[in-house]
């Protein structure tokens, strides 16, 4: 027998990645017999679908669908991942690796790099990312599975993906409709409030038809047609911090002389004004060029970047326009946002995909009734907003920490002030290299040591513990990492080898 509040109908508007994602994981999870799923979207809207780079979360969540990882692969013309290459971030013709996974192996729960830091400081020794076995096998162009024995260094193999978002967000409707969600075509014109709470009771479609529901997720994009349209829940603008606020995109052919098979990384390439993605798929380059329109106008971007891509161009350039921030709550009455009407950060580390999953299963943990209790909806928007906060300090990690002086942009960017959460956070690395993972934060300690040390800044000194260990064997052991390590990566696959055997796309 069903409960008096139990919530019957779940409305999302909008479809696209954020909007199959969610009606694929609510498909997937709610088995209460009671509760129906109707997505909206209009085939005239088009979806912000550039090509996407992920992180090795996703595999977390298609896990849970229990998606087959080759079928997907192929459906999606995917390639992999093992890390992003930053180019011209900290000086022009630097390069450096953030690699997935850890850097070597921690010492009697001494971190590993703490190591490396006194070692550095002492003779010549080899960059840290040839002791992560993502970066070396990256930068020989090789990829293949992780190993499940937490011994062995294949272990250590963190990789996420590169995929069509519109092949994406196809499959997951498949993956849906098979589970029961119903798919509406038609454009919201108008959405109707409750008089007596101001919830949405309903919308209307432009044909006239009426879409009643208990709970509404707004996958709009951003147009944010129910969060801020009908509820003006107000936006939190980081433009000071991350001035970016436009991108042009433009897809490529994947196959040609100097670009024999795609990389299992992502690039990100500086310019003047902000910076290049270059992402491999089979069957083409999604490339863009993010920028700042204060600097740099669109004509000039467009132009940066045609000069800029491998292979030929296969549509024309589109711009994109945004403006970096988050909603002061995601969720809002009875109403949750979910994907770009909640916010929007650059995709410098690949995070949009994951901040959608994120909302997804804060949801499902937090999933209500009719009632819509206050407490577990500022719990939701605690969390939320918290994480938002700690990859927005991540990202403006990668624009402050640089010695570029070479046009205004970068100017600013060096000397603008940050957050006091990210000021606290450099300062403490620069101690003693310290670094601590707060709460349920995206990015760990491999992540951030990777940035601030590939970005220059560096620890006046490392942990007093590392001094109690005799260094000429701590020396031994990296060394013996490293070795077996090159080895490791040499004996894997190529990246291209591996998909043709196991997931190549028709």
């Amino acid at each position: 027998m069903i409960a008096e509040n139990t919530i019957q109908k779940v409305v999302i508007v909008g479809g696209g990645s954020a909007g199959w994602m969610t009606a694929a994981a609510l498909s997937k999870f709610i088995k209460n017999q009671y509760t129906s799923v109707q997505l909206i979207e209009s085939e005239q809207i088009g979806t912000i679908s550039v090509g996407e780079a992920t992180i090795p979360p996703i595999n977390t969540f298609n896990q849970l669908l229990g998606i087959d990882e080759n079928e997907f692969v192929k459906a999606t013309k995917a390639t992999f991942k093992l890390g992003i290459e930053f180019t011209n971030w900290s000086k022009i013709g630097q390069s450096y690796m953030h690699p997935f996974g850890e850097f070597g192996q921690d010492i009697e729960a001494v971190k590993f790099y703490q190591f490396w830091l006194k070692l550095r400081s002492q003779q010549d020794m080899p960059y840290i990312d040839q002791y992560s076995l993502s970066a070396v096998a990256a930068k020989m162009g090789k990829f293949t599975k992780p190993g499940n024995d937490p011994r062995a260094v294949m272990s250590s193999l963190a990789y996420a993906f590169h995929f069509d978002a519109t092949l994406y967000a196809k499959y997951l409707r498949t993956y849906s409709e098979k589970r029961g969600v119903q798919r509406t075509e038609g454009r919201v014109v108008d959405v109707n409030l409750r008089s007596e709470d101001g919830f949405i009771r309903s919308l209307t479609l432009e044909g006239g038809q009426i879409i009643e529901g208990d709970l509404f997720i707004d996958c709009s994009g951003f147009r944010a047609l129910l969060i801020e349209g009908a509820l003006k829940t107000g936006y939190e603008d980081w433009s000071h911090w991350l001035p970016c606020d436009r991108a042009v995109a433009l897809p490529t052919s994947l196959k040609d002389e100097d670009n024999p098979a795609p990389l299992p990384y992502t690039r990100a390439i500086a310019h003047s004004a902000g910076w290049q993605w270059r992402i491999p798929l089979q069957h083409r380059t999604g490339n863009g060029h993010v920028f700042c329109s204060s600097y740099m106008s669109d004509q000039e971007a467009t132009d940066i970047l045609l000069n800029n891509v491998d292979g030929t161009p296969t549509a024309e350039p589109r711009i994109l326009k945004f403006t970096t921030g988050r909603r002061k709550k995601f969720w809002n009455k009875n109403c949750v946002t979910i994907g770009l009407s909640g916010g929007f950060m650059e995709p410098l580390e690949s995070t949009a995909l994951h901040l959608i999953q994120a909302g997804i299963s804060k949801l499902i943990a937090l999933f209500p009734d009719k009632t819509f209790n206050p407490v577990e909806r500022a719990e939701y928007n605690k969390l939320t907003c918290m994480q938002f906060d700690q990859i927005r300090d991540f990202l403006i990690l990668h624009y402050q920490a640089t010695q570029r002086d070479d046009s205004d942009f970068w100017n600013y960017v060096r000397t603008m002030d940050v957050p006091d959460t990210l000021a606290s956070k450099i300062e403490l690395f620069r101690s003693k290299g310290r670094i601590f993972r707060f709460e349920d934060e995206l990015f760990g300690v491999s992540n951030w040591l990777a940035v601030l040390l590939g970005q220059g800044i560096y620890p006046q000194n490392w942990d007093p513990m590392v001094d109690t260990f005799d260094m000429d064997a701590v020396k031994n052991n990296l060394d013996g990492m490293q070795d077996i390590i090159r080895k490791t990566a040499e004996h894997m696959p190529t990246h291209q080898a591996y998909i043709d055997r196991f997931c190549a796309a028709k």
